[in-house]
């Protein structure tokens, strides 16, 4: 591994790209976050940052913000994949969601960027319980969603970011899709009851109508495009495409992916749950 090599990391302070960027760091990979707040800030919006972030930078982890199933996302990682190859970089990692046409769109794209390039299409993240908005709902005891018993085979963010360390660090990745998933296939009901458990808390699972829920969504203020987002996920696809498990840790990796009961025995542990 070239320690000298640049990396940049968009998205570097959310929930894949900070695991990433301390992951690298802690390599001693030369690692520039790739956000609005940062030293050379990157907008996905505002292309006239772009020159600046990728200035130098040899290795790229793309990670559009908030989902590549937001229209002109296709169009921004298109863009972003020509100005990357215009300024010497030499290799992308994509984070792609699973079942998300648009999402594949965008993988088709880097993989005939001309750069070397790994996909990492993911599964539902288990974070999504105690780092985004779910968090509030299982500290109030009760969970509403829109989901029946459709299962999801949730992939920890850990297991993400160590997928994308190896790609961009070494070299036995590149022209790789790792499809990555949990172990096992559990309904949101079934892992809300997990969590639970590791907080001996009751916390109630309700389902919803999906129209009810994107009111509820809207009347709380949510940004419209995560509120558009959060229901093109469930109504989409949390429709079975994805009630099956893939083997990309195990091929990148060469070991299990993290179970979700460990994940929220972990995450319980920290107190993040505690009402």
């Amino acid at each position: 591994m070239n320690t000298t090599t640049t990396t940049l990391v968009l998205g570097g302070t959310g929930k894949t790209g900070g695991r990433i960027v301390e992951r690298l760091t802690a390599r001693g990979v030369d690692v520039r976050v790739g956000s609005r707040s940062g030293e050379f800030p990157f907008d996905w919006t505002d292309r006239s940052t772009w020159a600046a972030a990728l200035a130098g930078v040899r290795r790229v982890y793309v990670s559009y913000y908030p989902d590549l199933a937001i229209p002109g996302a296709v169009e921004a990682v298109t863009a972003l994949s020509e100005a990357a190859r215009a300024a010497g970089v030499e290799r992308l990692v994509l984070l792609s969601g699973r079942g998300e046409e648009e999402a594949q769109a965008a993988e088709r794209v880097v993989q005939e960027s001309g750069l070397e390039w790994t996909i990492v299409r993911c599964a539902w993240f288990n974070q999504n319980f105690d780092e985004n908005y779910l968090l509030e709902p299982i500290l109030a005891g009760e969970v509403a969603l829109p989901a029946g018993d459709v299962p999801e085979p949730f992939v920890d963010a850990d297991d993400i970011a160590d997928v994308a360390v190896a790609a961009l660090t070494e070299d036995g990745h590149v022209g790789e899709l790792y499809e990555l998933t949990g172990p096992r296939l559990l309904t949101f009901a079934e892992a809300v009851a997990e969590i639970a458990k590791a907080t001996g808390r009751e916390i109630a699972f309700v389902p919803v109508p999906l129209d009810d829920y994107s009111a509820a969504l809207e009347a709380e203020g949510l940004p419209s495009d995560i509120a558009w987002l959060i229901g093109y996920l469930f109504r989409e696809v949390l429709d079975g495409r994805n009630a099956s498990l893939a083997d990309g840790v195990q091929r990148a990796l060469g070991r299990a992916p993290k179970d979700f009961t460990d994940y929220a025995r972990d995450a319980a542990a920290t107190g993040v749950w505690t009402a």
